[in-house]
């Protein structure tokens, strides 16, 4: 019998394995006919233009009008860009896609003058509409957040310079992306076997994980050096996109780029503060887990490039898809009844697309809108990583439904800071489960060795990442000059701090060049502060604590700032107290797996 496997055609995968898409669009035709209907309406938006201030009838019916075609026009994004990821061969859904994206780009550009013009009546008037008009009152947190954002508008002439300027802004980085990933040329590099093989942005990974150290530093140092060689540009592409972001702080009146990128979430700066001090007063942690590391693999001088090989053999733990659906949903269970019942739904109401197939895209996500179910996508492999990710996925889209089932339109969808957490709350408890379930200790050292390295990459190295960006920051503020050579330096300074002394390899000092993160304007810190506080959700709930408040969060959508809703639900992250947690169990967690695999 013969090895090879060929994916199926789409048109081959059974029903039961695939979403369903009806509950949206009966058809493509159906789809159409709505394309058209939205495209039509979208003429009669001019008419609203001047009248919004008028009264609060007039400011009534804009708003309705305007959250009624945005409510349309996501579900007929959602059914043309999932249909089109099963099968991005098809040339039917291509064109769909590509339609309804230029249909959105039309739709924020019709309704850009409605902020400006509310803003521009007295704000004490629109006060005045809300109290006289009971509907109204419904959208006050989203006048709040329209409000608090007035001392940072320009006038009428500058914002439309500014906005004029948008596609200038954005050379940097496009710059940045064209350079990493169409421009730059990697050498090749010898694998294990002596075979020449081209290093690239996806065998870079699998090259780190490579048992052969030798082949590990090979192609850790020709990724480096290959950024290396480019440093100047690079220095100056990511000095350009640090001086747009600390000129438009200036130019709003923010007292810094940090201040201005949390401003629109209303997240205080010592949120931000608090991650990176309560990773310094624990990174002796991060030194113990670098020791692990160098006596899990028998090194004299451990360096960056073992920071990615396993340290623990593969353990062969394969799962069907029903089994893992089993697995989940008793791992959830804590989570209560009415969690459980959703889960089921996800199941039997065909709400994930399963296995892969020829032309599907790569990887998982969740995605779905107000009208529609929250869809997952999967291309299922049987094994343990899978299984956590299909926990993970689920908790995105437990999260948009509870969400969308409690709270009206304007408040059905959730900040970016709080959107993994959710996600990660569930992969916490099914480890916790799974540990509960094993003996074995090669089972548990594996299940150890990915709960650490998980925390490794989100929590101490986008932390890390979270201070370099503030120091260039600051740096650019105070007249620094982010010159390539201040760049290496203060980037291999900050390594050693996290790593350790001990940890002297000099070509880290490139890596900032081929960070794509550092073009998103403090975004990565959010990756560090929602994993902490979905380890102190899934730590209360498994150690038997009240669920209502973790289930409370779910179901509060934006109907308050993100770090309100999380500290209605016990976790203040103005405190360091998630962050101790996670690096608590994470401290416990390394000794454990010491004593398994330490003879």
């Amino acid at each position: 019998m013969s090895d090879h496997y060929e994916l199926p055609l789409r048109s081959e995968v059974a029903e039961k394995d695939t979403w369903n898409l009806k509950p949206m669009f009966e058809s493509d035709a159906a789809w159409n006919e709505e394309y058209s209907a939205i495209e039509k309406q979208l003429e009669e938006v001019a008419s609203y233009q001047g009248t919004l201030g008028k009264s609060a009838e007039a400011l009534l019916a804009g708003l309705k009008f305007r959250d009624e075609l945005s409510f349309r026009l996501e579900v007929l994004y959602i059914y043309a860009h999932l249909s089109f990821d099963v099968d991005t061969t098809n040339p039917t859904y291509q064109a769909m896609n590509g339609r309804v994206q230029t249909l959105a780009a039309k739709f924020s550009s019709s309704f850009s003058f409605y902020n400006t013009e509310i803003l521009a009546v007295d704000e004490s008037t629109i006060r005045g509409y809300i109290e006289s008009n009971d509907a109204l009152k419904l959208y006050t947190h989203d006048f709040e957040r329209l409000f608090k954002s007035r001392a940072h508008i320009l006038s009428d002439k500058e914002e439309r310079v500014l906005a004029s300027a948008g596609e200038i802004f954005n050379v940097p980085s496009t710059t940045f992306g064209m350079i990493n990933n169409a421009d730059i040329q990697f050498p090749s590099i010898k694998d294990e076997n002596g075979n020449e093989v081209q290093l690239s942005h996806g065998r870079y990974s699998l090259f780190m994980e490579n048992p052969n150290r030798e082949v590990r530093e090979r192609a850790f140092k020709a990724m480096q050096e290959t950024y290396g060689n480019l440093k100047n540009t690079l220095a100056s592409t990511l000095s350009g996109n640090v001086k747009i972001h600390n000129f438009n702080a200036n130019i709003r009146g923010y007292k810094s780029a940090r201040e201005a990128a949390l401003f629109g979430n209303d997240i205080d700066e010592n949120v931000h503060e608090n991650l990176i001090n309560g990773i310094h007063k624990n990174i002796n942690m991060l030194h113990d887990y670098v020791t692990l590391r160098n006596d899990a693999l028998q090194l004299e001088d451990i360096q960056m490039y073992d920071m990615y090989v396993p340290m623990v053999d593969d353990v062969d733990l394969k799962f069907t898809y029903e089994e893992a659906k089993e697995i989940i949903l008793e791992a959830l269970s804590v989570l209560g009844d009415e969690y459980r019942s959703v889960l089921k739904r996800a199941f039997d109401d065909r709400w994930i697309d399963v296995v892969e197939n020829k032309g599907k895209r790569s990887g998982a996500y969740s995605s779905g809108s107000y009208g529609t179910d929250p869809y997952i996508l999967l291309n299922w492999q049987e094994n343990i990583d899978n299984m956590f990710t299909l926990a993970h996925e689920l908790g995105h889209s437990v999260h948009s439904y509870m969400t969308r089932k409690y709270q009206p339109y304007i408040y059905g969808d959730y900040s970016i800071f709080v959107a993994e957490v959710a996600s990660t709350t569930n992969e916490n408890l099914l480890l916790n489960y799974l540990l509960d379930q094993y003996e074995d200790p090669k089972v548990r050292a594996y299940l150890l060795n990915h709960y650490l390295d998980t925390v490794k990459g989100t929590v101490f190295r986008q932390t890390q990442f979270a201070e370099f960006e503030h120091m260039i920051h600051v740096a650019d503020q105070e007249g620094t000059a982010l010159t390539a050579d201040y760049l290496i330096d203060t980037y291999y300074a900050l390594n050693k701090f996290y790593y350790g002394e001990s940890v002297s390899t000099q070509e880290i000092g490139y890596e900032w060049a081929r960070i794509p993160h550092f073009y998103y304007n403090y975004y990565v810190y959010q990756y560090a502060t929602g994993f902490s506080a979905a380890t102190l959700f899934a730590e209360t709930i498994y150690n038997g604590g009240d669920v209502e408040p973790y289930l409370n969060f779910l179901k509060s959508g934006s109907s308050d700032y993100p770090i309100n809703v999380l500290k209605k639900a016990g976790v203040d992250m103005h405190e360091t107290t998630a962050i101790d947690t996670t690096l608590a169990i994470f401290g416990k967690r390394m000794e454990e797996l010491r004593t398994l695999i330490i003879k």
